[in-house]
């Protein structure tokens, strides 16, 4: 892949990590990778019994993102398409961690490894973070079928453990730059500006030549 951009958006539930990723690829005219989500068979049924359902829901998870990123390789950072992602493959590792037995945990990491130690990983990550409150009037506003029965105790449990992979993340990978957003404060659907500014903060770690574009 070398340097060419390769930028994910990431950050918990609700907190707009797809409508700001479709923002930024027709801003610089990159491939859009957005996660399979509501298409998932066992997401339902996970957020009416997490321990139940939780293994069955993670490996397809992790299953599809894998295939995402073979194709996203092949067909565009290899023929020289930068692309931004609504997601990062390590995401899957928070979740599991959260809500695998550990007996169910040790299998799954020793799958994720297989899976994901040559594939393509984002240079770049932008992200978003938002209050308990805020996250759940935006999950209330698109009102997803498979995300009426989200508990805040839940989401607020998730939130936390982002916050704990990112920095997490940051000290192990200074290479890699991550631009942290407060989506309390920058609405970027409704507010040009708030646009504006994230897309100048990219733009200025692309100028950079930390990530070649």
């Amino acid at each position: 892949m070398g340097d060419l951009p390769f930028i994910s958006v990431e950050g918990p539930i609700g907190v707009g990590k797809t409508s700001l990723s479709k923002k930024l690829a027709s801003q610089f005219d990159f491939h859009l990778l957005k996660e399979i989500v509501e298409e998932n068979p066992f997401l339902g049924k996970f957020y009416d019994n997490i321990e139940e359902w939780s293994f069955q829901t993670e490996m397809f998870f992790l299953c599809n993102r894998f295939k995402q990123l073979e194709d996203i390789e092949r067909k565009y950072l290899q023929a020289g398409k930068p692309v931004v992602a609504d997601y990062h493959i390590s995401k899957n590792m928070i979740f599991a961690r959260r809500t695998l037995r550990e007996e169910q945990f040790d299998k799954y990491a020793q799958i994720f490894d297989i899976l994901t130690h040559d594939m393509p990983k984002p240079n770049m990550v932008v992200y978003l973070h938002a209050s308990l409150d805020t996250l759940m009037d935006r999950i209330r506003m698109r009102n997803r079928d498979v995300e009426a029965n989200i508990q805040p105790a839940y989401l607020e449990q998730l939130s936390q453990d982002y916050e704990d992979f990112m920095s997490h993340f940051e000290a192990s990978h200074p290479d890699i730059p991550v631009i942290r957003l407060n989506g309390d404060h920058l609405d970027f659907v409704k507010h040009q500006d708030d646009l504006n500014y994230i897309v100048a903060q990219v733009e200025q770690h692309l100028n950079k030549g930390e990530v070649i574009k």
